[in-house]
């Protein structure tokens, strides 16, 4: 720290506070979380369970937003003391405290201002997340697995509700694919640039004679769909299908076809839901699924419509985005932004923060060159 002034840093992230605080309009939040309140404590509330969960959760987030800001302020007024009482004693362990606390001050005045960069059209949706193994055989279905671990994790870490609507389980180990929404206000928005290929480079725990394996798998990320969304499905353009839930290794979890699949014939994909007893609650789950796919198709050709018409080249995310190597040294390195982290094992364990928050910083740069 030695030749920096902290009280000309102190300015800089006050300066760069006040921004953010215009940016997310702090009144009109406190505004909206009166409103959500006010719909919180209405008797009727739970009579429709899943209108229910989303006030809540938008009031939950809100709310988390708005504490993180203020209590940043707070933190940037206190350190400024913290700093002219280690002066006048002479403190250089009251020195060491607040030169760290303006360090973390720093993080976390980054990480609020990169919140300020989802403005896009669907940035503020839930996440709709489909894992699939690619090449590398058993490895990439049982890595295909690991990922799915990872994201259950980032969003347990970060206290957001999940639901896994289909495991598609491999043979011998791992998975074929999955498909999960994580339920969070500005999930899609946070996650959209992990959308890609993942590729993985380790010491097969599958080959006897221990050689190593690279192994890939893709990652799908989509807004979920809302009521205000024109998605409209033929029903002779769908095949549905319903066969017997399982899960890993062949066991029957239900002893009823309930599970649901449906096939949009003109474009191909493919969508299925077990999670539900029933087969009814499975067809509706996976026909929203089917929704959100083809919403995303639609967005993604419009984008690319208006690409040819300025002349520009469009923007693909979906290839190798990320590799995790594990041997014969330990380093997961993003190929877009050159962000690393030198413990894959946190990485796996959902510590994400770095990595998103840099790729939603490269993305918002990559549309605005694009504009």
């Amino acid at each position: 720290m030695a030749g920096i002034d902290p009280a000309e840093e102190i300015n800089e992230l006050r300066g760069t506070l006040r921004s953010i605080q215009d940016v997310l309009d702090l009144d009109a939040m406190r505004k909206q979380i009166a409103e959500l309140e006010q719909q919180v404590a209405a008797p009727d509330l739970w009579d429709d369970p899943e209108q229910a969960q989303k006030v809540t959760s938008k009031l939950s987030h809100l709310q988390g937003e708005l504490n993180r800001v203020e209590g940043v302020a707070r933190r940037l007024e206190d350190l400024t003391v913290l700093y002219e009482l280690a002066a006048e004693e002479g403190d250089d362990d009251t020195r060491a405290e607040a030169d760290k606390e303006l360090e973390g001050l720093k993080a976390d005045i980054g990480a609020l201002e990169v919140r300020t960069l989802l403005s896009g059209e669907y940035d503020a949706r839930e996440a709709l997340v489909t894992i699939n193994s690619q090449a590398g055989g058993v490895d990439a279905a049982d890595w295909a697995e690991m990922l799915l671990r990872m994201y259950l994790r980032y969003a347990e870490r970060k206290g957001y509700a999940t639901e896994v609507y289909d495991t598609s389980y491999a043979e011998e180990a791992g998975i074929k694919s999955a498909t999960f929404t994580i339920k969070a206000p500005y999930a899609y928005g946070t996650l959209r640039g992990e959308h890609g290929t993942h590729r993985l480079v380790r010491i097969s725990p599958f080959d006897n004679q221990g050689r190593r394996q690279t192994s890939f798998a893709g990652v799908d990320i989509v807004p979920v769909v809302e009521q205000t969304d024109h998605i409209d499905i033929n029903e002779d353009e769908i095949r549905v299908d319903v066969y017997r839930s399982s899960g890993p290794g062949g066991q029957g979890v239900n002893t009823t076809d309930s599970a649901v699949r449906i096939t949009h014939l003109p474009s191909g994909i493919v969508v299925s839901c077990q999670n539900e007893r029933s087969q009814l609650q499975n067809r509706a789950t996976a026909m929203n699924v089917l929704q959100a796919k083809l919403l995303e198709r639609k967005r993604q050709e419009e984008a690319e419509k208006m690409s040819e018409l300025r002349g520009a080249t469009t923007t693909s995310w979906g290839t190798q985005i990320r590799n995790y190597v594990l041997h014969p040294y330990q380093i997961v390195k993003d190929l877009r932004t050159g962000t690393e982290a030198g413990n894959p094992s946190a990485v796996l364990d959902g510590d994400l923060d770095e990595f998103i928050e840099s790729e939603i910083r490269w993305m918002r740069r990559q549309e605005s060159g694009a504009e």
